[in-house]
């Protein structure tokens, strides 16, 4: 064991851990106080229904050694059998495998953001349950196993701009058109019952959020350095860029509009932060803010899909435009190992060349394209069986109702 580099990765499996419960404050701040309880519930459930199917067949799907032509791992290592004994930079591969699970936690709770409002909680868990396992599963292993078909053909993703946020926000958006947009809001118009509230899940998000990119390292070194800095400048520019559009486009800045640009920052960089310079890594959160603001504004108020808490606009269009950023910005003065002899080569304004590019666009239509499909299968499946919502008398009241408590007295 070496003992520096365990002890890192336990602080950061336990900051992408406090994710989880900050999405949850973030996410409930933002809807109306009857369905605070609800909304917490839907985001957190995650943390006992994909813990357990990660530990079952999860990881072995995604990093068991016997890969599938690169596409999926076998069940070799079923409820962690043969997990023992420690990695190339000397971490127990019992605590790698929890500092993955936290990823996968995270993935199935932005889709919740989506549908918050009327989906029963049944559905919710069924969905999660089988999306992990026929699309994040699947993409893990196609993207950051040694040998998965995504990673061996050179596509790049650090720390899961496709894995976790396209994939999560893509679903959340199938789930919009499947489930049904809200029947008792008639408008657009901020809902949120605590703004603090919110803020104070953003700012716990940031700071996850660190755990999430720099452990993505494996060990203590000058690429989690980079990591480190990279997402704390990407999320500032993001952060300062959409407060200015607001303030251009609407004339009052608004606080959960400036959450939201700090956390299209965070998604830009995610997939990059380890490959790009820290002027790249600002101008990447600030363009992000940019398309996930143009974004927003096209699917929220031109297209009217009811994607409650912005998930896709936030996490799909941010990780879409980060996965593209590693094919422009991508430095092998920065990461040599990951840029250099025999890999596609730097990014296209690095170098001149499009191979990189080129790869990561296919790499991205693949991560759309799977969740889609499979969630789309996957609600089509449910509806079978049940309806997908709640009736109309309990969406009208308040979701809390089913929980039997209220968030406020």
């Amino acid at each position: 064991m070496d003992s520096i580099n365990t002890m890192f990765i336990m602080l950061c499996t336990l900051l992408v851990l406090l994710m989880t419960p900050a999405l949850a404050m973030f996410y409930s701040g933002m809807v109306r106080s009857k369905n605070t309880l609800n909304t917490i519930m839907n985001c957190f459930i995650v943390f006992g229904v994909i813990s357990i199917q990660w530990v079952i067949i999860g990881f072995s799907l995604s990093f068991s050694n016997n890969s599938t032509n690169g596409i999926v791992g076998d069940l070799s290592n079923f409820a962690l059998n043969g997990i023992s004994g420690y990695n190339d930079a000397g971490v127990p591969n019992i605590l790698f495998v929890l500092f993955q699970m936290m990823f996968a936690l995270i993935a199935s709770a932005i889709i919740t953001g989506s549908l918050v409002g009327r989906i029963k909680l049944g559905v919710l868990v069924v969905f999660l349950i089988f999306w992990s396992t026929f699309v994040y599963d699947i993409l893990a292993h196609m993207i950051w196993h040694k040998d998965g078909f995504l990673l061996v053909r050179g596509g790049l993703d650090f720390a899961g701009g496709g894995v976790v946020h396209i994939s999560s926000g893509v679903a959340g958006l199938v789930g919009v058109l499947m489930v049904g947009a809200r029947k008792v809001e008639k408008t657009h118009e901020t809902i949120a019952h605590s703004i603090p509230y919110t803020f104070l899940g953003a700012t716990l998000l940031l700071i996850g959020w660190l755990g999430f990119n720099t452990g993505s390292a494996g060990q203590v070194d000058d690429i989690a350095v980079t990591a480190f800095v990279n997402t704390i400048l990407s999320a500032s520019s993001g952060y300062l860029v959409w407060v200015m559009a607001e303030w251009i486009k609407h004339k009052k800045p608004s606080i959960l509009g400036s959450l939201s640009g700090l956390v299209a920052g965070l998604v830009s960089i995610t997939p990059t932060c380890a490959y790009v310079s820290v002027l790249h890594a600002m101008i990447i959160g600030a363009i992000g803010a940019i398309v996930c603001f143009a974004g927003l504004s096209f699917i929220k108020y031109k297209l009217k899909f009811d994607d409650t808490l912005d998930a896709f606009s936030l996490h799909g269009i941010g990780g879409i435009w980060g996965g593209l950023a590693v094919g422009l910005f991508a430095n092998a003065k920065v990461n040599m190992a990951a840029t250099g002899e025999g890999t596609l080569g730097e990014g296209l304004f690095i170098s001149g060349s499009w191979h990189l590019l080129l790869e990561q666009i296919f790499s991205i239509v693949i991560c759309i394209f799977l969740s889609a499909i499979v969630s789309f299968v996957i609600f089509k499946v449910i509806s079978f069986f049940t309806d997908l919502r709640v009736n109309e008398s309990i969406e009208e009241e308040g979701l809390d109702i089913l929980h039997g408590e209220k968030a406020y007295q």
